[in-house]
């Protein structure tokens, strides 16, 4: 698949979230539409609590993670946070709780519906300190060495130059500076069939990468004290009733029992972070 076409497809993907009004069935890590109780099922499932969902603006939570980044970034008052794929906002808003006024959130997104709705959610829960900008991760839209730390929720899987995100995040960050991100890893290689899905890659799936080597990137990138905080498997019956990847299984010609009894466990949402 070529870099362009996979932008193109996750550009659209999260572009449709972002403007769906209509609350069908299904969620998970690959762009579906949510509902409300659905989004809250799946956040709860991946580490937010009750807490965290209510001090959101309403809107803002799409149930499209596959961790809780904020809950082991140890945010401080006065810290500039950057959010890589910042969707709708849900990460970017409990971050200006953590950093206070004084402190600031840059949510960065390529897509312009997402930016949209963020920049609408933040008038709408009066948020100060939190500013969304159009850009690639690949390519931030964010000066060198003026942040403390980069988070990001299950979106650098997403990106067709994992390599150059790490390289980018590292360049944004101050001396010190630390990242803390959630995302799918790979155990083994996944399938042939799943692999060539574009669809699947836009479901969070086939541009996985196998654990050592993303954590390779992220050493490559220049970051030291690379370490996973927190693993675990991904609950492949999310997917089940996400659209995107049930599109990927017909697109293959094949069912979800054997893509489940394909993949196994291998697999993985992880908790990582490094040090600039």
């Amino acid at each position: 698949m070529k870099a362009d076409e996979i932008r193109k497809q996750v550009r659209e993907g999260y572009g449709q979230v972002a403007t769906q009004t209509k609350q069908d069935s299904g969620c998970g890590c690959g762009p579906s539409c949510c509902g409300p109780s659905t989004a809250e099922q799946i956040s709860k499932g991946i580490g937010y609590n009750d807490e965290d969902l209510h001090n959101v603006p309403e809107g803002a939570n799409l149930g499209l993670g596959c961790g809780n980044p904020i809950a082991l970034a140890s945010l401080a008052e006065g810290e500039t946070v950057v959010d890589l794929g910042s969707g709708a906002g849900f990460d970017c808003f409990l971050a200006a709780g953590k950093v206070g006024q004084t402190g600031k959130v840059i949510g960065v997104d390529m897509t312009h519906e997402m930016i949209e709705k963020a920049r609408a959610n933040a008038d709408k829960g009066k948020q100060k300190n939190v500013e969304f900008r159009l850009g690639e991760i690949e390519h931030l839209p964010v000066a060198d060495n003026s942040a403390d730390i980069i988070i990001s929720n299950c979106v650098i899987n997403l990106s067709p130059d994992k390599q150059q995100v790490f390289s980018e995040a590292y360049r944004v960050l101050k001396p010190g500076g630390r990242v803390m991100v959630s995302d799918i890893v790979l155990l083994k290689p996944l399938p042939d069939y799943i692999m060539n899905s574009v669809r699947a890659y836009v479901g969070c799936l086939s541009g996985a990468m196998l654990k050592d080597d993303y954590l390779d990137a992220i050493k490559k990138a220049g970051f030291e004290n690379v370490e996973v905080v927190e693993e675990k498997s991904f609950p492949i019956d999310f997917l089940a009733n996400d659209e995107t990847a049930l599109k990927a299984v017909e697109e293959a010609n094949t069912t979800f029992d054997r893509v489940a009894k394909d993949i196994g466990h291998s697999v993985l949402s992880v908790n990582v972070k490094a040090i600039k």
